[in-house]
């Protein structure tokens, strides 16, 4: 084959074993990236099978999937993660770098290690989150009351629900393959839950509002 550059683009348990079915089919010199969300596992992988390997992650999906779900400005100013490690060659990394900066994304470029810790607070855990909010919705016993919120649901659930109503595969694929990062921000996040639950039991209410004085202020930190 002639190709310069290949997108693997398959769910994250199919990455390695599509670059071990093409790697016979390649030229040399033919670099190989990724579009997945985690990046240690399929780095550690691949990196032996093919030397012109660069793990990238765009960070810019969607609640919606499939080709129907494609957008033309899907990439532009949204992050673009690259993950290169100590023998990923420099044109293997600036090559991808070229292509992803073409779409407009705003690269970055880090250690796979620190991708993924990073990518379990802002988007593994969220994601989880945003799932178990539903749920728990969904526990309400009075039909009435349900179905009421339901109908009442607006923007705020609309915004915090949003990613947990994507792609269930997906969602496992997080879990599985970043499980020791998911673990670890999903404690985290229990605990400060367990915070606030305390202090409205003993409702302690200038406690809440430090509590979310300090998210106020947080949040510009992450979102601007």
């Amino acid at each position: 084959a002639t190709a310069e550059v290949v997108f693997i683009c398959t769910p994250i348990a199919a990455i390695a074993s599509t670059v071990k079915d093409l790697v016979n089919y390649l030229n040399k010199d033919t670099v190989i990236t990724d579009i997945g969300s985690v990046k240690m596992p399929v780095v550690r992988e691949i990196a032996p099978l093919w030397e012109n390997f660069v793990g990238g992650h765009p960070m810019s999906g969607r609640e919606y999937s499939g080709v129907e779900a494609a957008v033309s400005n899907l990439f532009v100013g949204n992050p673009y993660v690259l993950t290169p490690i100590e023998t990923t060659p420099p044109p293997a990394l600036e090559k991808v770098e070229e292509i992803v900066r073409s779409l407009k994304s705003l690269v970055y470029i880090t250690t796979p290690e620190n991708h993924d810790q990073a990518v379990a607070w802002i988007s593994h855990l969220p994601a989880m989150v945003s799932g178990s909010l539903i749920n728990a919705c969904m526990q309400e016993t009075d039909p009435v009351v349900l179905r009421l919120a339901q109908q009442l649901a607006s923007s705020g659930f609309r915004d915090t629900s949003r990613v947990g109503g994507g792609n269930p595969e997906l969602r496992v694929m997080m879990a599985r393959y970043n499980q020791e990062s998911i673990m670890r921000t999903l404690v985290g996040y229990r605990d400060r839950l367990d915070q606030i639950i305390e202090v409205i039991e003993q409702e302690d209410w200038s406690s809440l509002e430090q509590i979310f004085e300090t998210t106020h202020v947080a949040r510009k930190k992450f979102v601007s």
